[in-house]
């Protein structure tokens, strides 16, 4: 089933001019606190978010991989 954002692109596709511009505004922004653009790269998780380092795992999948990754444990339990 179609939405009706995908109705009217698709019968504005033969004007090009009114597809841009209806494009242009009426498409879907990322906001810079959307939760779609942190996700986990395992589980698509969007809780709990690591990104530091360029990682992109939730806190779950970090803790089963990090020493394969490099990461060391410091503290008393080490």
């Amino acid at each position: 089933m179609e939405t009706a954002f995908e109705k009217i692109a698709s019968t504005l596709k033969g004007k090009p001019a009114k597809y841009s511009r209806f494009m242009r505004f009426n498409k879907h922004k990322m906001q810079p606190n959307d939760k779609r653009r942190n996700v986990c790269t395992r589980c698509n998780r969007a809780e709990a978010h690591i990104s530091i380092h360029g990682l992109n795992y939730c806190r779950e999948c970090f803790r089963e991989i990090a020493e394969d990754i490099g990461f060391r444990k410091y503290g008393k339990e080490a």
